[in-house]
């Protein structure tokens, strides 16, 4: 197995841990992580055979995914056309619409045009939440309650989704205030077969992004978690879904409403690892290789509780701005959560990539039981050289 890493990236952790990995390019993503090209020269130096994208990055882009199997790798995930179907939000909503599945009412495409966006968002009705139709992770995401603010938000959301995805389309949808935030993890052999992985809730956020996540989502009435799940599968047989992919809802009072897809490996798929005992990496490989889906949906089964903190480098005190610097120490407690990190004592947390350096995971039998656990796990953690956020501080 090999890897590639940026100039920034040298001596990072992930680099010593592989074992064998290629400098790409500059400490930019778009010098580096970004380039397709390098990225699979890279792969055919080193003789793989496939290549698994990672959380972010190209793992949603569909001329990566056709140029990866125009090397004559294997790219494990979704399929190139489902991730053009699933990539752009208005897309997506349409197919949602289509397997019948509840959506947020707003535009139905995207526009780069401003004044268009005004327009459509004095169509819905305020307050509205504006969305970069091209992607997600919070980013070209802003809510709009007033017109004296509307202009100024319609432009920042533009710019930032343009410097993020490289487009500034924007959709427009109802803002769906005090809702709560529940995913189905899915899994497909794009045969027609899917299953899903029950759900998560990652309703706790800052600016759209997400702080804690668990499985599986608490006090969710039965009925509506089985139409959830239910509808989850339902849009993933629709489009012949392949890999694995996490359909997202909101919920409000007794409503639910689609939110997106996301094709692709998300940051907190250990908590449903934790509750199902599966390894979805595995399950990923599996299905990229032809094998079809290792379990059905009569074997999966959901035990205990699980709840995953992010630790990230930024800065309470000035409005979680990211921190960067060298890490002089770094603590992580030992067996009683599981760790997932990136740094370690001596790594540079630099400003060209995602401020997260770690995430916490526990599970217990109980909620209680893995928020005490967690709880204690992040008492027990230390890292000093930059400034963190360690959840408790948020």
């Amino acid at each position: 197995m090999a890897g590639v890493h940026s100039e920034a990236d040298t001596d990072s952790l992930h680099v010593k841990t592989i074992g064998e990995s290629i400098e790409i390019g500059g400490a930019p993503a778009a010098e580096s992580y970004l380039r397709i090209d390098t990225v699979i020269a890279a792969a055919k130096a080193t003789g793989a055979q496939a290549i698994h994208p990672g959380f972010g990055f190209l793992a949603e882009n569909a001329a990566f995914v056709r140029a990866v199997e125009t090397a004559g790798l294997i790219f494990i995930g979704p399929l190139p056309e489902t991730i053009e179907r699933l990539g752009d939000k208005a897309l997506a909503k349409q197919e949602a619409a289509a397997a019948g599945i509840p959506t947020v009412p707003g535009s139905k495409s995207p526009s780069e045009d401003p004044g268009e966006v005004a327009a459509a968002v004095r169509n819905v009705g305020l307050p509205v939440m504006l969305k970069a139709a091209a992607g997600g992770g919070g980013r070209g995401m802003r809510a709009v309650a007033t017109d004296e603010s509307l202009d100024e938000e319609i432009g920042s959301a533009m710019r930032e989704a343009n410097s993020s995805f490289g487009s500034a389309g924007l959709i427009v949808e109802q803002l769906v205030e005090r809702c709560r935030h529940i995913e189905v993890q899915i899994a497909g052999d794009g045969k027609g077969n899917v299953i899903h992985l029950f759900e998560r809730e990652c309703t706790l956020q800052r600016r759209h992004q997400k702080l804690i996540e668990e499985a599986p989502a608490t006090n969710l009435p039965a009925a509506m978690r089985d139409k959830i799940l239910a509808d989850a599968v339902q849009l993933g047989r629709r489009l012949n879904y392949r890999g694995i992919g996490t359909v997202e809802f909101i919920v409000s009072g007794d409503e639910y409403y689609f939110l997106e897809v996301n094709p692709r490996l998300q940051v907190e798929h250990p908590v449903t690892e934790m509750v199902t005992h599966l390894d979805i990496v595995e399950m990923m490989l599996r299905i990229a290789c032809g094998d079809g889906l290792p379990v059905a949906q009569h074997e999966i089964t959901c035990s205990g509780h699980a709840v995953e903190a992010r630790i990230c480098a930024e800065d309470p005190a000035h409005n979680f701005l990211p921190s960067t610097g060298t890490l002089s120490y770094v603590r992580f407690p030992v067996n009683s959560v599981r760790v997932e990190t990136g740094v370690e004592a001596g790594s540079q947390v630099t400003p060209y990539y995602d401020s997260m350096v770690a995430k916490l995971i526990a599970h217990a039998r109980t909620r209680d039981a893995a928020l005490d656990r967690l709880d204690r796990a992040l008492g027990e953690t230390s890292i000093f050289g930059v400034t963190t956020k360690r959840f408790c501080d948020d």
